[in-house]
């Protein structure tokens, strides 16, 4: 081949040198304008769809407040509770994706409203996004300390005999599900009672106005010593500060609901820039490893830790289609 059938080919592969290098150089600069982005530059507001007071609540503001001391802007915790947190999950989808909006409530408030209500303002997802999800850790089921029962079996016996109510945290809640489930499956008539959070619905079970709860270990413990009695726990291991509570499983429950742990999403709009959502799940792995976070999960009896982002997407998709058909089987709607 001749020197001038070899030009054509020297130019072309010059050319493609070039343009190679080009853009490896616009890809460099574009991670560089977004790391000079000065992300974030103003408040994050990280909304809770449940009144202060709640797992929920004590989990976001801890976790705001070591990720307020890593970025160096304020983290503003929303109080937005009501209508089975549909109004805070709602405020954040409607929410600019720019990073500097949040939402952390109950993963049935997450995963089930769309089977429990026929029409949302939103979609989960289409509108949202996860973050990571805080476990929640084995919850409690609670009794007015005046019913004769020292278990689940003894309760549902004394429930089919006895005006009976649930109290819930939230409707299509976890508690809301148990007492469902365990009208179909023995025969109870269990009503639920909703209240907007933990802590008046402890109340109540403490008074004698509703009769049983379940919720955490922490919004129990406040009323422990005041008429309400642990019968059981739901997951698969015994919480930490009731070893000698049985969990549902240990008494013979073997229904899928009570196997399963929930947890706590936390979830920006759809379209929030990637590198802000992994920093944002690795900020919330990093707090789970602190002092001030290992004294949180064991005062709310929580051994687990949230993960990052890709993990905490893997789960996602392997447990929402599960909690969506076990809201589909049971067939609750509430609208």
């Amino acid at each position: 081949m001749s020197m001038q059938q070899n030009k054509p080919r020297r130019h072309f592969l010059k050319a493609a040198t070039a343009v190679a290098t080009t853009a490896l150089g616009s890809s460099a600069l574009l991670s560089t304008a977004w790391a000079q982005a000065k992300w974030p530059a103003k408040p994050i507001r990280i909304i809770v769809a449940f009144p202060p007071g709640g797992l929920t609540d004590a989990l976001a503001r801890s976790y705001g407040e070591h990720l307020s001391a890593k970025l160096g802007v304020p983290v503003v915790i929303d109080n937005k509770p009501g209508a089975g947190a549909i109004i805070g999950i709602d405020a954040a989808a409607k929410s600019p994706a720019d990073g500097y909006t949040l939402v952390m409530s109950t993963s049935g408030t997450f995963w089930q409203n769309r089977i429990l209500y026929s029409k949302l303002p939103y979609s989960l997802d289409k509108d949202l996004t996860p973050v990571t999800v805080f476990p929640s850790g084995p919850l409690v089921v609670g009794i007015n300390d005046k019913i004769p029962a020292n278990n689940m079996a003894e309760f549902v016996a004394w429930a089919k005999k006895n005006p009976t109510s649930m109290g819930t945290y939230a409707p299509g809640s976890y508690p809301h599900m148990v007492a469902d489930q365990t009208n179909r499956i023995h025969g109870t008539q269990i009503q639920s009672v909703h209240y907007r959070g933990e802590a008046p619905m402890w109340l109540d079970v403490a008074s004698g106005q509703s009769q049983i709860a379940v919720g955490s270990y922490l919004a129990f413990n406040a009323v422990a010593s005041r008429g309400v009695r642990a019968i059981g726990v739901t997951g698969s291991y015994r919480s930490p500060k009731l070893p000698n509570v049985p969990t549902l499983m240990e008494q013979g429950d073997m229904a899928k609901l009570v196997t399963l742990e929930g947890g706590l999403p936390l979830v920006a709009p759809a379209g929030t820039p990637e590198a802000v959502l992994k920093l944002l799940a690795d900020e919330a792995v990093a707090w789970s490893n602190t002092d001030k976070a290992a004294k949180l999960r064991e005062t709310f009896a929580i051994p687990n830790k949230p993960k990052n982002l890709a993990d905490t997407r893997k789960d996602w998709e392997g447990e929402v289609p599960v909690w969506i058909k076990l809201a589909v089987d049971l067939g609750i709607k509430l609208d």
